[in-house]
């Protein structure tokens, strides 16, 4: 904050203290000429007047409320760049990475600020830690026949992975649909735990300067008819020699390949849409997937209940319809 606005701000609010403080007084003063006590002489509907003090309870709690309000001012920050006798913050500010705030809890230990979002961070720490810890020391196929396991799952989930997946997990253009059993880099539970851990990063090249706009045409035509779609089948067996160039990541057979995260293009499931325009422009000008990964910011005990909950929405479970039957 510019020391402008920092006197602003101290000056508007010490002020308004202060005015509270001298009305108050001028309350407490005698300023009518009447003797305390006395008929003030207005009258309406049969109620005199009398000049009285105002109420003592109601005179101390006034001041009472002002001392407080500047024992508080002095202790925590509130006067524009004051930090506050106690050197207390509400969280370290103006983060923008989970190395910033690493790096932020780091500085604030060593220069004795006192942070209470890191504090209630560290407090929740302790208390679930043995709670993901005892998790932890259970397998994924474990885990899924416990409701309230997978009920964690689903809470670390929502705050984590919805936001692309959505709140179902059926995934959105561009963001797989995690319910079906079609996964790009393999559905088993390590598979899953790897891509949390590591992210993913997926890249399709763009064809349009390699096939021109009719050769994408006839490509476009082979690799929908590879999932029993009706095509134009001159275009499609020209199609055929050109995804040669295309067999090196998706296979000759066009199934794909999970190693590298290669769709299955014979299942007619599409990431990006499957209608032939769409198909026509991820040729056109290919597609670059990113997954981020979560190790740092979940860290491993985590992600296994989140690679828990993610296995049982493809595997019906006793436990997953117990779960869904108390939502």
């Amino acid at each position: 904050m510019s020391s402008f606005w920092s006197i602003w701000i101290t000056v508007i609010t010490l002020g308004s203290i202060l005015g509270c403080f001298i009305f108050l007084r001028w309350c407490l003063s005698n300023k009518t000429g009447v003797q305390e006590g006395d008929d003030m002489h207005h009258e309406f509907d049969g109620i005199i007047e009398i000049n009285n003090q105002l109420p003592r309870w109601w005179t101390y709690l006034f001041y009472i409320c002002i001392a407080w309000a500047l024992i508080y001012l002095l202790l925590y920050p509130g006067l524009g760049n004051f930090k506050g006798l106690w050197n207390w913050q509400s969280s370290n500010q103006g983060i923008l990475s989970l190395a910033e705030s690493k790096a932020a809890v780091e500085k604030a230990k060593e220069e004795g600020v006192i942070s209470q979002y890191d504090r209630e961070v560290a407090q929740a720490n302790e208390v679930f830690a043995p709670i993901f810890d005892s998790y932890y020391a259970k397998s994924i196929e474990e885990l899924i026949q416990d409701p309230a396991a997978l009920k964690i799952g689903q809470r670390l989930f929502s705050q984590n992975c919805s936001q692309c997946h959505g709140s179902d997990a059926r995934g959105q253009r561009g963001f797989p649909n995690l319910t079906d059993n079609d996964w790009l880099y393999g559905g088993t539970p390590d598979k899953i735990v790897e891509t949390l851990i590591k992210g993913r990063n997926a890249m399709m090249p763009a064809w349009l300067d390699s096939f021109g706009a009719d050769g994408i045409e006839e490509v476009v035509a082979y690799a929908l008819s590879l999932s029993g779609r009706k095509v134009d089948e001159s275009l499609a067996d020209k199609g055929k020699d050109r995804f040669v160039a295309c067999a090196a990541c998706h296979g000759a057979d066009g199934k794909g390949n999970q190693m590298i995260g290669a769709p299955n293009l014979t299942d007619n499931i599409w990431l990006y849409g499957g209608r032939e325009e769409n198909v026509t422009e991820t040729l056109n000008y290919g597609r670059n997937g990113v997954m981020p990964s979560f190790k740092d910011r979940l860290g491993e005990k985590k992600i296994h209940l989140v690679a828990a909950y993610v296995y049982s929405l493809s595997h019906n479970t006793a436990a997953q319809d117990a779960m869904v039957s108390k939502n």
